[in-house]
């Protein structure tokens, strides 16, 4: 990480590698000559083809290779993938094969989630925001927390883990999902332990849960923080529901609210371009969500902007409670201590994620002890022609949606993925500008500082690899030469269009 000491009248604060995030990035930070700053960019400049690359694949492959997309969420992709599937050979899987999908879609939530609190986000609460950088980590969260739960983390991560690799042939690259249905059904003894487990992962989340409010909830420093306006922004919230308007990970409708947490729009998930379009920006090669309606007017928030956010936050602002009882009292707790609904706090995204992992446990736990869930029958063979098929979840980071086109042979002639970080994309650009401009002051600019710069867009935990799939007709690419001095003495740039100038 950059560490800036020196003024000069005019100067540019490069944070490069952001860190704690899935992919890579940069921050670029402008200020004038008071020290001020007067522009700051959120800016990814990896790129991954997947959209492109996938045409011409038969679409029975999806499942596989976007699960590739992502290493830290790689059953998300395989479940939208799968649902996108379902939808284009018209087959939906008979109720065990849907239930043992959303028994391990839960497991996997729940431990994505700890692997975030506690890798990830936590390091910036339970260390602290201005610890040395070399404490901010896993490491440093062990020395506070203690040994004893470090050995409980990773225990219940390897469970989890284990669990997934049972029913979906592995951890890291699932195999289960095809269309109408899942690979392999569940028997009884392995119905067994996902109820043991299951357990165990509800306790945990509520130990998670003491954790944040011992370290973080009864630190009044902390709190002020996460509710102070360098962390806030007004703007509309997007998340999957149930019928009854509570929180849905594997399946249900998608709502919209707006600032003043009104529902402005609530679709099922084919009906998602009729309401969100993307905008690209020259200085990023992630792409910028918005609402239709009200349409794209520029990096602002507010009821006139039509930027939004996915991820806990969102889905907690979106519904109206939890599916489950311990997760409720939850719910109604981070709304009671945060003011009430909606909640504008970036930072509160660490607690609500905490709050979803409780949920998914819970809901872990319902469907394992689900007398269904080990019947045999677990896929319905396809038997129409493959055309067009919309598969939507909610992975940890947000709304996740795959749209395949096929030429009625089962080839994909078109594929469309919009993932959580491309709809939080506009939000993260906002956060991290405005967590610049308040915190960053005067002449001396310090580790500390920075790091809570960089925690403006670790609170949506976000995966570049995923939001940068889609591939022009020609990548842009700048090519510095460099003398011996380390002036550059050549620049050879090529722009979107495939045009080469030399500068």
């Amino acid at each position: 990480m950059a560490t800036q000491t020196a003024v000069p009248t005019k100067r540019r604060i490069t944070i490069d590698p952001i860190t704690r995030l899935e992919g890579h990035g940069r921050i670029e930070i402008f200020l004038d000559d008071a020290g001020h700053v007067e522009r700051a960019f959120f800016q990814v400049p990896e790129l991954r083809g997947f959209e492109k690359f996938v045409q011409g694949r038969q679409a029975e492959d999806m499942p596989q290779i976007t699960s590739r997309i992502c290493g830290v969420c790689p059953m998300a992709h395989h479940m939208a993938s799968t649902k996108a599937l379902d939808g284009l050979y018209q087959t939906p899987p008979p109720p065990a094969a849907r239930k043992i999908r959303e028994l391990v879609y839960h497991t996997f939530m729940t431990e994505d989630h700890a692997l975030h609190f506690y890798f990830l986000g936590g390091p910036d609460f339970v260390v602290g925001p201005r610890a040395p950088a070399a404490e901010r980590n896993i490491l440093g969260v062990i020395a506070r927390v203690g040994k004893e739960t470090a050995g409980r983390v990773i225990a219940m991560r390897r469970k989890l883990r284990e669990l997934i690799a049972i029913a979906a042939g592995k951890a890291i690259h699932p195999v289960f999902g095809v269309p109408g249905g899942v690979a392999k059904a569940l028997n009884a003894e392995q119905a067994g332990q996902f109820r043991a487990v299951a357990e165990e992962a509800v306790e945990f989340a509520r130990f998670s849960l003491d954790i944040f409010d011992k370290a973080v909830l009864s630190n009044s420093a902390y709190v002020d923080l996460i509710c102070s306006d360098a962390f806030t922004h007004k703007t509309y919230y997007m998340g999957m529901v149930d019928d009854r308007n509570r929180v849905a990970f594997y399946d249900g409708a998608l709502r919209v609210v707006g600032p003043d947490g009104k529902e402005c729009a609530r679709f099922r998930p084919e009906q998602y371009a009729d309401y969100i379009e993307e905008h690209a920006e020259p200085w990023t090669y992630m792409k910028f969500c918005h609402l239709k309606t009200p349409g794209w007017n520029g990096l602002a928030d507010g009821p006139e902007s039509g930027i939004y956010s996915v991820a806990p936050l969102a889905r907690l602002n979106v519904s109206d409670g939890m599916a489950t009882p311990l997760a409720q009292e939850a719910y109604q707790r981070y709304f009671a201590t945060l003011g009430g609904k909606p909640v504008h706090h970036t930072l509160a995204n660490h607690w609500a994620r905490l709050i979803e992992m409780l949920y998914a446990a819970e809901r872990m736990r319902e469907l394992a002890a689900d007398p269904e869930i080990a019947d045999p029958r677990v896929r319905t063979i396809p038997t129409h022609a493959p055309r067009e098929g919309v598969g939507v979840v909610e992975a940890p980071r947000g709304t996740l949606i795959h749209h395949y086109r096929s030429d009625g042979r089962g080839i994909v002639t078109k594929a469309t993925l919009i993932v959580a970080t491309q709809h939080n994309a506009g939000r993260i650009a906002l956060s991290v500008e405005k967590a610049a401009r308040s915190l960053i002051s005067g002449p001396v600019v310090d580790e500390g500082v920075l790091n809570m710069v960089e925690m403006a867009f670790r609170a949506y935990d976000p995966c570049l690899g995923c939001a940068t799939h889609a591939l022009p007709g020609s990548i842009p690419l700048a090519v510095c030469v460099h003398g011996r001095d380390g002036a550059v003495v050549a620049t050879l740039r090529r722009d979107a269009d495939g045009s080469v100038h030399r500068e």
